[in-house]
């Protein structure tokens, strides 16, 4: 009773104090704050600039899939239409294949290579001698300062039907010349394995990351008591990193109906259309690519897709929050 007592009027004299001091902050005006951190806020105006040019001030134009934009008559010229365009992005026959084939590759994607920057980062912290590590960071991060272009060509130059390290690997046992990249079953695992060399890697910094908060402590503590390596880091090094994947899975399931534009455009052809053609490709080829470019229906899709992936964000936040006690907000 004793000691509730007095903890109970150490809080009550501390509590004027906290008021004092919020109160004196409170007094000090936003114009003085900004005078003595200037350099702070400095830092942040590029940043700030470079968002409300490129990523808030774009969204005036998503007015247009609203209506029968032409050039001629401009942005507010042009009549309104409503909903027009969503309704026959969602009746037209490209519906189905188009989300398909979106879903497909994206959730093939997040199944394949999400495990992968986690399990490598766990393997790379395991390690303990400094060159090997270090040489093997930098073999498994070098992929991801290579163009997507770059990626592409190299992916074509391999699989040539006549001259590619692939055809010749299969004339060795005995099969023909195969047309890897004109093969539209082929086309989602060379995409999904060839992303997954690239950025593995560089992915698996943020986890290594979030294993430096791990206290020595625990190992030793673990090794005393006859844990594996294994164990340790099932039991110690993965929990550390849980709520980090959490965030990035939450993330990825925002993006599921965006993938990778620039690389599925490269990697398509007349043959792999079937499973290649995806939202964003498609967008682009009706929006700018066509003879007849039909401005509103492009912002239409673009602004359904956005609208999904944010409904499907929050429902994994939701869920995230609900069930593994982390989330974005």
């Amino acid at each position: 009773m004793t000691t509730s007592t007095e903890a109970e009027a150490q809080s009550a004299v501390r509590a004027p104090a906290q008021e004092r001091t919020r109160t004196a902050r409170s007094a000090v005006g936003l114009g003085l704050r900004m005078r003595r951190n200037w350099q702070l806020y400095a830092m942040l105006a590029l940043p700030l600039i470079w968002l409300a040019i490129f990523a808030y001030w774009p969204m005036y134009g998503v007015i247009i899939a609203f209506k029968d934009y032409n050039v001629v008559s401009g942005i507010w010229g042009s009549p309104w239409v409503g909903t027009k365009h969503f309704h026959r992005f969602v009746e037209s026959y490209q519906f189905w294949r188009l989300i398909k084939n979106t879903v497909y590759l994206h959730v093939y994607e997040l199944v394949a290579t999400f495990p992968l920057p986690i399990i490598l980062a766990l393997c790379l912290n395991t390690i303990r001698k400094k060159w090997f590590s270090r040489s093997a960071q930098l073999i498994t991060y070098a992929p991801h300062f290579i163009s997507t272009v770059v990626v592409v060509g190299l992916v074509v130059v391999l699989t040539n039907p006549n001259t590619g390290v692939a055809n010749k690997f299969l004339g060795l046992f005995g099969f023909g010349p195969v047309d890897i990249m004109g093969d539209s079953g082929m086309f989602r695992h060379i995409y999904v394995w060839s992303g997954a060399w690239q950025t593995m890697g560089f992915a698996a910094i943020i986890y290594l990351a979030a294993l430096t908060s791990v206290p020595p402590e625990l190992h030793e503590a673990a090794i005393v008591d006859g844990a594996s390596r294994l164990r340790r880091m099932w039991h110690i090094d993965l929990p550390a990193i849980v709520p980090v994947a959490v965030i990035l899975l939450i993330l990825n399931i925002g993006s599921i109906l965006s993938v990778g534009f620039e690389k599925v455009l490269l990697m398509q052809n007349n043959l792999n259309l079937d499973t290649a053609e995806v939202i964003d490709t498609y967008v682009y080829k009706i929006g700018l690519a066509s003879a007849v470019p039909q401005f509103s229906y492009a912002t239409a899709i673009g602004l359904f897709r956005s609208v999904i992936g944010l409904v499907l964000l929050v429902l994994a936040n939701t869920f995230a929050r609900r069930f593994a006690r982390s989330s974005l907000w």
